[in-house]
């Protein structure tokens, strides 16, 4: 596996992430940008990530970063949604898996499984959804959660009676900060499918490919 060649002020990206895994993983069609290939806007976005809590390139953003300008925005809306959301970590968490699993997104599952378990998502909640079944033995919160995020993903729309119960329970700002989870990680997926992001090393995939899915 290659290599990232960064150069001061970029050292930073070499950090070890607090909030993913240290384990990092490239893209097959958008090779690592060293110090050098990047332009003064790409490096300051790149500045912008390494120092943040996400603490390096991971994920999504190597390739955001071929678009900055689309790329530190989309960072700092990831930054709100991940740890400014309203919804409590093991919910966001739970709503980030249903999103990996609907696109059958197998960097975005490995990267935020862990953090779901570190966040107290019961593992066989985690595991059911993995394998495409509605999970078992969910706790109320879980429920409204799971039942709005899929009815957002399947249906396009959310019924009046699931709008409401998570209105009830955690307002309209829960309402659209879980709105904005879902589709800022649809965002993601899809990234992460187009850039053909690469597992690391050694690591299995995940997701089981559901049956009239890819």
């Amino acid at each position: 596996m290659r290599r990232f060649f960064l150069a001061a002020p970029l050292a930073a990206l070499l950090a070890t992430s607090l909030a993913a895994p240290a384990a990092r993983a490239e893209d097959a069609r958008f090779p690592p940008l060293t110090s050098e290939q990047m332009t003064p806007e790409q490096k300051r976005v790149a500045d912008a990530i390494a120092g943040g809590p996400r603490g390096g390139i991971r994920g999504p953003f190597n390739a955001w970063l071929r678009s900055p300008d689309i790329g530190d925005r989309l960072q700092k809306l990831g930054e709100g949604v991940r740890f400014n959301s309203s919804i409590p970590r093991d919910l966001n968490e739970f709503a980030i898996l249903i999103v990996a699993r609907e696109w059958t997104a197998q960097y975005e599952w490995y990267a935020h499984h862990s953090l779901a378990m570190q966040a107290g998502l019961p593992p066989h909640v985690a595991a059911d959804l993995a394998q495409g079944r509605r999970p078992r033995r969910m706790t109320p919160d879980q429920v409204l959660v799971y039942e709005f995020c899929r009815q957002l993903h399947r249906d396009h729309q959310v019924s009046d009676a699931s709008f409401n119960a998570v209105k009830a329970r955690f307002g309209e700002q829960g309402v659209i900060d879980l709105i904005a989870v879902s589709g800022y990680y649809v965002l993601v997926s899809m990234t992460l499918n187009t850039a053909q992001t690469q597992l690391p090393a050694g690591v299995t995939p995940p997701l089981p490919v559901l049956r009239g899915r890819r």
